[in-house]
């Protein structure tokens, strides 16, 4: 088969996505790697219909290679994920509107153009979390305890554009990634990078089913096949706090062979889960995707769970 790899520079050296590239290069499909972020693109030349099988995305939040995939998919090319799928998940905002509507586990979201409109929360929705809306990999993420301590932080917020803002969902400061790549899913939990220590090396643990079921559901509702779940386990259960596309599969055992078969069975299928699946979301239609069961021994999403914490 043959790939094209839409990769910005600041994941030129990543294991992920790298080591995938090297290990489909391996099997001798032929991987061809645009970095959209430095280079020059005939947009003509760069999707022409047939050229690849499929292409891919690796590419930073507001960074032009989704552009390129979007571009992709409008002349019928395969792409993983869909590429509306992704834009969903990308603007922060428009994801939590998705997954409130469908029912998902989500903090009340505010967003903002101008982080003075975000002083008109109500005080007793503090603490808040404020991120940008395109925001990835935890960058300007901040805690902010009162209305005071937001009020000080404008300067900092107007550099930040699209602003969200959730109410803290209380937490041992750990959190919980959940992982699905080739139909299973895989969770690791790590510190928090509101915590002292911004976040520590994550390492496996059991995934409950609940969880699971929560994670399968977030696949179906964004139209999702290779994803990642930030979730808190807060008071009143599971809440999904962030929603990534090609995530780093950190902490997956053989992440680069189980992405790649993943990458593969995708290209082969023409693409994965239902491209109508995000608009169902928007319209309030349920989606024709059906969420899969809990983890059970026949079913397709499975839930794998490490020899012990």
């Amino acid at each position: 088969m043959r790939l094209c790899f839409l990769v910005e520079e600041r994941y030129r050296h990543d294991g992920m996505p790298r080591e995938v590239i090297r290990q489909l290069s391996a099997w001798g499909h032929q991987v061809d790697v645009v970095r959209p972020g430095r280079s020059l693109i005939r947009m003509s030349d760069a999707v022409r219909a047939g050229s690849h099988d499929a292409w891919v995305l690796k590419t930073v939040s507001g960074g032009p290679g989704l552009t390129l995939l979007e571009a992709a998919a409008a002349v019928g090319l395969t792409t993983v994920n869909d590429a509306r799928s992704i834009r969903g998940v990308r603007d922060k905002a428009l994801a939590a509107a998705i997954g409130r509507s469908r029912g998902l586990p989500m903090p009340p979201t505010y967003a903002a153009a101008r982080p003075e409109a975000l002083e008109e929360i109500p005080e007793a929705e503090f603490p808040l979390v404020v991120k940008p809306a395109d925001g990835s990999s935890g960058r300007a993420v901040r805690l902010v305890p009162t209305p005071d301590r937001l009020r000080a932080l404008r300067p900092e917020l107007a550099a930040e554009g699209m602003l969200i803002a959730q109410p803290y969902v209380p937490n041992s400061g750990i959190d919980l990634k959940v992982y699905c790549v080739g139909g299973e899913l895989y969770a690791t939990e790590r510190g928090s990078p509101l915590g002292p220590d911004g976040g520590t090396r994550g390492r496996r643990v059991p995934l409950s089913a609940e969880v699971a079921a929560i994670a399968a559901e977030v696949g179906a509702v964004y139209g999702l096949d290779l994803y990642g779940v930030d979730v808190l386990l807060g008071p009143d259960g599971p809440v999904v706090v962030d929603v990534n596309d090609f995530p780093s599969f950190k902490e997956v055992p053989d992440a680069a062979a189980r992405v790649g078969r993943a990458v593969l069975e995708l290209a082969r299928g023409g693409g994965g889960r239902s491209r109508s699946a995000l608009v169902g979301a928007l319209t309030g239609a349920e989606p024709p995707v059906r969420t899969p069961e809990p983890p059970a021994a026949t079913s397709r999403m499975t839930a794998t769970v490490s020899g012990g914490r």
